[in-house]
């Protein structure tokens, strides 16, 4: 886009068209008052894979709109770097995941307005989740109607079903709604999806925004550094298909770029750690000793079985034929396997039952999901994910150098907490006896990896050679009034003025299930707090 920004007079500029970006772009253009700019380093959601839902299987252990980063060797994970993939487009990560609509918890957020993030407690934040729902399943106490985003039921595949039968056969609880009075439990997700087809942030929130006069979109445009007045923020540097432009915004400039790139991109901008930033050329603008720090993540196992089930995916003349069948009822009915998100059912678990909620969560898979899809077979299978809800090992972010292009350096200092491995060997034992029941016996073939009977040094050998993220990376500009905080409970950056972070990276403590739609209620919660201190 042949723009020329210098003056262009935005009262808003959003840095990041992710889920949080796209929420912002909406709601403070709606009014009409004031001119919003938002810029994304990625290109258009034009891509069939993104609209496709079953596309995340290509799309995720690839750069298609995809960031692909990876982690710093994990001394936990026995020196392998992790991979961390990461939405490159409008949408951002919504156009990419799978799609699971969970919020968490309740205690996940009484534990946040108990850390000092004031106002953000459970009855706080659930209107706001209503608010931005559309539940096709219809309205009640803990769902809304007519809002942006569409939250819908999947009809599960076959060997999703043997899943929830073989939960069910271990008495396990069942549950239809992981979003309703209770968590705990095995069932199906709801998804964000709309007549088969992905509803991302992008679709939700964007999409009916596009026409407005006072909404400008600038797609593969990458922030270099936000610009100043004295500690007043009014623009930012950006570098928009290889030209640099300055954009300039008069009431405010909104950081939305995830969990690793907010922190990076207030560092590159002189607010961070002052000794980390003088040692990359840095000049310090405000020492803010919590920005990249607090660095939380789901690790993940995943534990899979060859299969002689043709229907799940797989690499073979029928799976071949199944997929161009599944495109070709897809282009015709928007249904099939097309319409699938791979991880459709799930649990979660209490690994211990005096606990007073889940500590597990499981995301079954109709296929072989092999280090994250990058590792490729022939055969059939299906693989279930454990992953432990709150996890005691921080990580973090800090920067490779001075170059806004560079990758940023994340370390999720995975299972350096050694309750974190405890309680994944935990997981995978549940994880492993509900693989193992009888109800599976018709579908399930060979083992991979780690031998159903393998002792505990195997297993947690297998751990260290194989766990991963599950794709949550939250808290790297934690909100609260502490001096490990970086944002108050209002999103306001600490120390300046009309700067503001809104996305996964203010969490305190991460929640206990799928991080979508909690960003998109923090971004509805922040679009409000902005709009009412326009008011005053």
């Amino acid at each position: 886009m042949d723009l020329s920004l210098e003056n262009t007079g935005f009262d808003f500029l959003i840095i990041g068209g992710g889920s949080a970006g796209c929420v912002l772009a909406n709601r403070l253009s709606e009014n009409g008052r004031y001119r919003i700019c938002l810029i994304e380093a990625g290109k258009p959601d034009t891509n069939p894979l993104i609209h496709a839902p079953a596309g995340l299987a290509i799309m995720v252990p690839s750069t298609i709109a995809n960031w692909a980063f990876e982690t710093v060797p994990q001394a936990g994970l026995n020196g392998r770097k992790g991979y961390q993939p990461r939405g490159k487009t409008l949408g951002g990560s919504s156009s990419i995941n799978a799609m699971i609509y969970t919020r968490g918890h309740r205690q996940d957020y009484e534990d946040w307005a108990a850390s000092g993030a004031k106002g953000w407690g459970w009855r706080d934040v659930l209107p706001w989740f209503k608010k931005s729902e559309h539940f096709e399943g219809g309205e009640d106490e803990f769902h809304g109607q007519g809002g942006p985003l569409n939250v819908a039921s999947l009809k599960p595949h076959k060997a999703t079903e043997v899943f929830l039968a073989a939960a069910g056969s271990l008495q396990l609880p069942r549950n239809d709604d992981f979003n309703g009075p209770r968590q705990e439990g095995y069932g199906v997700y709801h998804v964000t999806q709309k007549n088969g087809q992905r509803f991302s942030a992008a679709k939700a929130y964007l999409d009916p925004a596009r026409g407005r006069k006072n909404l400008t979109i600038i797609t593969e445009a990458l922030a270099e550094k936000i610009l100043f007045d004295g500690k007043k923020a009014i623009g930012a540097k950006v570098n928009i298909k290889g030209k640099p432009a300055s954009i300039m915004a008069a009431r405010g400039v909104i950081l939305s770029a995830g969990a690793f790139q907010s922190p990076q991109l207030l560092m590159l901008s002189g607010i961070g750690p002052a000794n980390h930033l003088r040692e990359k050329n840095i000049d310090v603008l405000h020492d803010l000793s919590g920005v990249g720090e607090n660095l939380q993540d789901h690790i993940d196992h995943v534990i899979s079985y060859k299969s002689p089930m043709k229907e799940t995916i797989g690499i073979s003349f029928a799976g071949i034929a199944n997929i161009f069948k599944g495109i070709r009822e897809y282009r015709r009915h928007k249904t099939g396997m097309v319409t699938s998100n791979i991880a459709e059912a799930g649990a979660f678990l209490r690994s211990d039952p005096s606990l007073p909620q889940p500590d597990i969560q499981l995301h079954f898979c109709i296929g072989i999901v092999d280090d994250h899809g990058r590792k490729k077979g022939l055969g059939h299978g299906f693989s279930s994910h454990a992953c432990i809800l709150r996890p005691k090992s921080r990580g973090r972010v800090t920067l490779q150098d001075d170059n806004p292009a560079s990758a940023p350096l994340i370390d999720p200092n995975f299972l350096a907490a050694e309750e974190d491995l405890r309680d994944l060997v935990k997981a995978y034992h549940i994880n492993r006896r509900l693989m193992e029941s009888d109800v599976f016996a018709p579908i399930r073939g060979q083992a991979m990896y780690l031998s159903p009977d393998a002792g505990e040094e195997a297993i947690i050998e297998d751990i260290r050679n194989r766990a991963d993220t599950i794709y949550h990376p939250v808290g790297t500009c934690k909100m609260g009034e502490g001096a490990d905080c970086v944002v108050s409970s209002e999103l306001k950056v600490h120390g300046m003025e009309g700067l503001y972070v809104v996305d996964s990276s203010i969490m305190p403590n991460l929640i206990s299930g799928n991080t979508n739609a909690p960003t998109i209620m923090i971004a509805e919660r922040a679009a409000n707090f902005i709009l009412d201190a326009q008011a005053v």
